[in-house]
């Protein structure tokens, strides 16, 4: 008996059993349609360039249900094995990402969605600067002991994570070491991936743990500038430093997946793919996103609930928008998409107007928050 919730009949995968190509969408790390017409063309593109090697064949599994199967991987950290039944089998979802991550497949994607994503905001394809940062995370039993350390800084037995990302944020190359190993020493392997991906990028950004002899070295040996952006001695509390914070925010969203919370990989190389897999997913909804028109979700998927707007006037619409909300700041692109406004430009003149005459509250670069007397 099938443990399938559709009948035999309607299976559409040449696998005995399997009802992949048939299956609808179930979670919420399943790839809507439009996330799925992004992703679909870079995928097969990908899956084409990777068939043509020693070894490539056609995959009889449904390429959208095998990327869904990882994305719920990542994003919710569950064994290989407790694969829901409406995936494709776990032994297959695991060949898969075991065998097309070594050949590269998530780096290319990410390289792919990353060059559209800095076009689209009017950069050019290729990156010329980067920031850098490690994260040490815990590792679990998995992990073997050949493959991890103690970092005493951060008091974390486990790996380390050693990314480079753009001034935008996207991921482009990352790689895991011991937690032991020392940010500088990782960073050497880092910074010698980055510049001989990209030989565009001559300039680097890190914390004051780079500072040293890598700076020299980068300099003599990769033509390569690391700038270092220290935090002031007179600084007292949370300070946001200058370029640092872009590194840090691309941490925190990584960490928004169960899978990279602790390091269950039992190969260096796997746990890089996974963190290469997750930036897949993320560039993927935010290029869907940006592509639709929409504004950034917040902390969940879900749109935030919005209350019935009953001002006849634009401006007491938007008052009544940031009155139902007052502990978030709302950027003017939300309420000209939530109101339906097209001149975004025009829009945000009304609101500076609005700001100086007392009606809502400007608390930041094109941030708004109700004004006091409407709380």
């Amino acid at each position: 008996m099938t443990v399938y919730r559709f009948p035999g009949a309607s299976a559409s995968c040449v696998v005995p059993g399997c009802l992949c190509r048939g299956r609808v969408r179930s979670y919420p790390s399943d790839l809507t349609d439009e996330q799925w017409q992004v992703l679909r063309p870079e995928a097969e593109a990908v899956m084409a360039e990777l068939r043509k090697s020693p070894g490539g064949g056609a995959m009889k599994h449904d390429l959208r249900a095998m990327l869904d199967a990882i994305s719920y991987v990542t994003r919710y950290g569950i064994e290989w094995r407790a694969m829901p039944v409406d995936f494709p089998p776990w032994s297959a979802v695991y060949a898969f990402f075991e065998r097309w991550s070594a050949r590269g497949m998530p780096q290319r994607l990410v390289d792919r969605l990353r060059g559209r994503i800095r076009i689209a905001a009017g950069r050019k394809e290729t990156p010329t600067a980067a920031v850098i940062d490690a994260q040490s995370v815990k590792a679990a039993e998995t992990v073997g002991v050949a493959a991890c350390g103690y970092d005493g800084g951060k008091k974390i037995k486990g790996q380390k994570r050693h990314i480079a990302v753009d001034v935008l944020g996207l991921l482009i190359c990352v790689i895991v070491t011991a937690a032991s190993v020392q940010d500088r020493d990782g960073a050497a392997s880092l910074l010698t991936r980055l510049t001989a991906k990209f030989s565009t990028i001559s300039l680097v950004w890190a914390d004051g743990g780079y500072a040293g002899r890598l700076v020299t070295w980068a300099k003599k040996v990769l033509a390569c500038t690391v700038e270092i952006v220290k935090r002031s001695d007179q600084a007292k509390g949370f300070v946001v430093l200058p370029r640092r914070w872009v590194v840090e925010r691309s941490f925190a969203h990584l960490m928004r997946h169960r899978r990279l919370v602790r390091c269950y990989e039992r190969k260096p190389e796997h746990h890089e793919a996974m963190v290469l897999w997750a930036a897949v997913h993320q560039m993927t909804r935010r290029l869907a996103r940006d592509l639709a028109g929409l504004p950034a979700h917040g902390r969940w998927s879900d749109p935030p609930l919005l209350p019935v707007l009953t001002s006849p006037d634009r401006r007491g619409k938007v008052c009544e928008l940031l009155a139902a909300q007052p502990w978030r700041a709302w950027k003017g692109t939300e309420l000209a998409a939530i109101l339906g406004i097209d001149n975004v430009n025009s829009f945000r003149v009304q609101l500076s107007q609005w700001s100086h005459q007392g009606h809502i509250n400007k608390i930041g670069p094109a941030l708004y928050a109700p004004a006091l007397k409407h709380l």
